[in-house]
């Protein structure tokens, strides 16, 4: 690639999960529709593809939850593009259930059927032979093994999640893993393939999307998962008891949002320990994700300086307590093992002094959003004349927001005044395309909307309701909803602000 600063110059771009792309099949995928949108965007004259984290989802469906902080989604893998390698049959396919709405992922339905499927693949598949597969293994030895076995244990203990496996095994004592590893060998090849299969249909898209000069902006949530491989793996570097249970999970305190505060669940980190290793596990997974994208979001940024330590046995977060992070000695480690990529440093909530200063530290920008703008003072950090700096990312608002239309459309007028003045707007339907207008006038040198947004949809489109399982992560668009009006307008608004 030509350059490694994209996010020194003006541009835009379209928040739009992997998952939310049109599919037959129950759920988006790295197949047909992804090129299609990559040249959708750039009828559009946009320059990223912000598509949240592509890791394997556990229990709630969030990507913000995953099994791996490395492995790629199998519910991503193109059905179409196996047909297309003779590894499965049209019928095979079309024979399974993939759900009755498309616009809702059916994620039980999904987890019932798609590793059937992809079985079946499995089953017919040569890779081994190929010395592509054997590079991908052979690059990928820090984390792979380690996945594909928690894997396979977990399809062998019911889903279970690992705390609940034989004490053995969830203690990986030497001769329980050998046991294991050559009792689900086939099982574990068959997550190997998965795994194989999701690079390879990842890394072509990436190529086709460099190609159309689309950078893929990808999130790393800050904690893991507790029911994960990484903290299965390597539960010396997080903070738990001899039966490998949590002491201290994360959150975020009580605000004005939340008088209880936001309970994660995350087990945290031990960064002492973490230290000791020079952060290795830190510079793997950062390493890692380098090579899927081109600019790396790093959610919750704050937590790096100070973050929220709740024990465990509370039911809330209000009982927490601010500890400190390892700061710079982190961010100095992040840098050097993305070599240059892009870092967005997520800078939304409690931000002190520490954490800017940090911030400017690594010259990474952060983000401002519209929907957190309009609260009638006219002094508000967020609304765009207040911008000082250009080295910012300007969201309407992100995938733990309202839609623009779910946020305004059910405020009466009086309560919309002063947006509708800021605006210059008359109708609230009018809000969504203005409110991206603003954004992409503002100074900030990046401009970010949500697919929901530019299609001007209400709160049924939402993405995630921050604290809640069940209805989140499920929305999808329709065929041919991002239509060539958007594009036009877009590519209008690209042009008068030289993005």
């Amino acid at each position: 690639m030509e350059k490694k600063n994209f996010l020194d110059d003006r541009g835009a771009g379209v928040l739009l999960p992997i998952s939310s792309l049109p599919s037959a099949y129950g759920i988006g995928t790295l197949g047909e529709e992804a090129y299609h949108f990559v040249d959708r965007l750039v009828k559009a004259g946009q320059k990223y593809w912000q598509v949240l984290p592509a890791g394997p989802t556990s229990f709630g469906d969030s990507p913000y939850q995953s099994f791996s902080a490395f492995a790629g989604n199998p519910y991503f893998i193109d059905l179409d593009t196996l047909i297309q390698e003779g590894l499965l049959t049209i019928q095979e396919v079309e024979s399974e259930e993939w759900g009755e709405d498309p616009e809702d992922i059916d994620y039980a339905i999904l987890f019932q059927n798609r590793f059937k499927v992809l079985k079946k693949a499995y089953n017919r598949s040569k890779h081994q032979e190929e010395s592509s597969y054997r590079t991908f293994c052979r690059q990928n030895t820090y984390w792979l093994a380690d996945y594909c076995l928690y894997m396979a244990l977990k399809f062998e203990n019911d889903n279970k999640e690992w705390q609940l496996w034989e004490e053995d095994i969830r203690f990986r004592q030497k001769d329980a893993v050998k046991k294991w590893q050559k009792k689900l060998a086939d099982e574990i090849a068959f997550w190997e393939f998965c795994q194989y299969k999701f690079y390879q249909q990842w890394n072509r898209l990436k190529k086709y999307a460099h190609k159309k000069k689309i950078r893929l902006i990808g999130d790393i949530p800050l904690y893991v998962s507790m029911d994960s491989a990484d903290v299965w793996a390597h539960s010396d570097l997080f903070e738990l008891d001899e039966r490998k249970k949590p002491i201290n999970i994360a959150g975020v305190p009580p605000d004005c949002f939340s008088a209880d505060g936001q309970r994660w669940g995350n087990p945290l980190y031990d960064w002492k320990a973490m230290e000791k290793d020079h952060f290795r596990w830190w510079y793997k997974r950062m390493e890692a994700n380098a090579k899927l994208y081109d600019v790396i979001r790093i959610d919750h940024f704050i937590g790096i300086v100070n973050f929220w330590s709740i024990p465990a046995s509370c039911p809330t977060a209000v009982d927490g307590k601010w500890r400190k992070g390892p700061g710079k000695k982190l961010t100095d480690v992040i840098k050097e093992a993305t070599k240059g990529t892009d870092i967005i440093a997520e800078d939304l909530g409690v931000v002190g002094p520490n954490v800017r200063k940090l911030i400017q530290k690594t010259g990474w920008p952060g983000m401002k959003i519209l929907e957190f703008a309009f609260d009638g003072a006219a002094d508000n950090e967020y609304l765009p004349h207040n911008y000082k700096d250009p080295n910012c990312l300007v969201y309407g608002g992100t995938h733990d927001n309202e839609t623009i239309m779910g946020f305004y459309g059910v405020k009466k007028k009086k309560e919309l005044k002063y947006v509708m003045d800021y605006l210059q707007v008359k109708k609230k339907k009018q809000i969504p395309m203005e409110m991206i207008r603003l954004g992409y006038g503002s100074i900030a040198n990046t401009a970010i909307f949500q697919m929901q947004d530019i299609l001007g949809l209400d709160n049924r489109a939402r993405m995630n309701l921050p604290s809640t399982v069940g209805t989140n992560w499920r929305w999808r668009m329709l065929p041919g909803a991002f239509t060539r009006e958007h594009c036009r307008y877009l590519k209008k608004l690209c042009r008068i602000y030289n993005r």
